[in-house]
């Protein structure tokens, strides 16, 4: 396991995830996607994040932790803003167990995340969320996040994802 990072919250620590730590994060994505109202749309893997997160470092996990016990996570990655010419730091994200909530964990989570930009020396620090979770959009305001809507989250995936592949291999009509 990795050290654990102490908060300024009580009982509540965080750690970065390591290889040992793959089903509770499979555990915690599908927790995630029970609340979002998608159980049935996790189609990861423990081989695919196990893959994906420490042999590829596609991206990085932060698990939050109270009183030793797994409470959630964070999942991230950097994407690049061209207009400033410097990395940014996307939470793709966020999850705490309910029974956990209130206690800082979210916080905790979210702060390092932020400090952890500043020390990448990131432009930005972004996610996005869904438009009918209040409380989690609640949260977001608190701690000084602005929504941006002017700009609307674009997604290919699927079957579009692999016709839109296969037209660049052929003349468009």
């Amino acid at each position: 396991m990795a050290e654990a990072l102490a908060t300024p919250h009580p009982g509540v620590a965080l750690r970065p995830a390591v290889r040992a730590d793959v089903p509770l994060i499979l555990a915690l994505i599908r927790e995630l996607a029970e609340y979002e109202r998608e159980p049935d749309a996790v189609v990861a893997t423990e081989g695919m994040l196990e893959r994906q997160l420490f042999d590829e470092r596609a991206a990085e996990v932060i698990i939050a932790e109270a009183d030793r016990e797994p409470a959630g996570f964070a999942l991230f990655f950097h994407n690049f803003s061209t207009w400033q010419g410097r990395r940014g730091l996307y939470l793709e994200d966020l999850f705490v167990r309910p029974r956990f909530r209130g206690r800082g964990a979210g916080h905790a989570l979210i702060a390092y995340l932020a400090r952890l930009a500043v020390q990448r020396d990131c432009a930005r620090f972004e996610w996005s969320v869904l438009d009918w979770n209040a409380p989690a959009i609640e949260f977001y305001r608190k701690i000084g996040a602005v929504g941006m809507d002017e700009w609307t989250v674009q997604r290919v995936d699927g079957e579009a994802l692999h016709r839109l592949a296969a037209s660049f291999e052929r003349p468009a009509d």
